[in-house]
């Protein structure tokens, strides 16, 4: 058993082939993006929130390969890729040597990540929740014919900007979002994420934070 790092886990084959077929499935079924461009974005946040409170440089390590490896479980099906995806990272890791209680760590935050059954329950979890539901952006919208969009296209394509960022000092977990209202009205976006924004008030309240959402310039909570 040794350190296995986050460079090692992106040129890993295995890891790559999951990747690959599960936004491939995904694709086919219609689904936003979750490819190497999101799964890179939610690991460089989820890090760089770790970083920013304080956290070792070990456990933002382990916030990024969460984050790197959260959305494996869509390999095998969309439905439950949480828990499924939970075990196939810490089998992943376990045989590329990571240490029993990392791999389990990370196990635990990835099982925790969807709103559908997941829940802060470790300051990496909160930190990959974090990254992982501030990620709306237009870029993920598969469909290109605009006349065919359902709300869930518009939300994310109305979305021209979307940041989130933590205040040691302040103790604020902001997430900042620029939309074009004339695609998407702001009660839209509230519509479609309101149990994801509850997701990340708690997930800020475990890191010690409070949650603030700012759309167009104008605080909304």
């Amino acid at each position: 058993m040794g350190i296995v790092t986050l460079k090692e886990v992106k040129e890993n084959e295995e890891v790559k082939a999951f990747l690959e077929i599960s936004e491939r499935q995904l694709a086919q079924r219609g689904y936003t993006e979750h490819s190497f461009r999101h799964v890179t974005m939610v690991s460089d946040n989820a890090g760089r929130i770790m970083k920013s409170l304080g956290y070792s440089q070990r456990q933002v390590e382990l916030a990024r390969i969460a984050g790197y490896l959260h959305d494996i479980g869509n390999a095998v099906n969309r439905v439950d890729h949480a828990h499924t995806g939970a075990i196939t990272a810490y089998n992943l890791l376990v045989k590329m040597g990571m240490q029993y209680a990392e791999a389990a760590e990370i196990m635990m935050a990835i099982g925790n990540h969807d709103e559908d059954s997941g829940t802060a329950v470790s300051e990496i979890s909160a930190a990959l929740i974090l990254a992982d539901k501030s990620d709306v952006h237009r870029s993920r919208v598969r469909n290109q014919d605009f006349a065919t969009f359902d709300i869930h296209d518009r939300v994310n394509y109305a979305v021209e900007d979307s940041r989130i960022s933590v205040s040691r000092e302040d103790s604020t977990a902001v997430l900042e979002l620029k939309i074009d209202t004339k695609i998407c009205p702001v009660m839209d976006y509230f519509e479609i994420f309101l149990v994801r924004m509850t997701m990340n008030r708690r997930a800020a309240d475990f890191l010690g934070l409070s949650f603030q959402l700012i759309i167009n310039g104008n605080r909304l909570l």
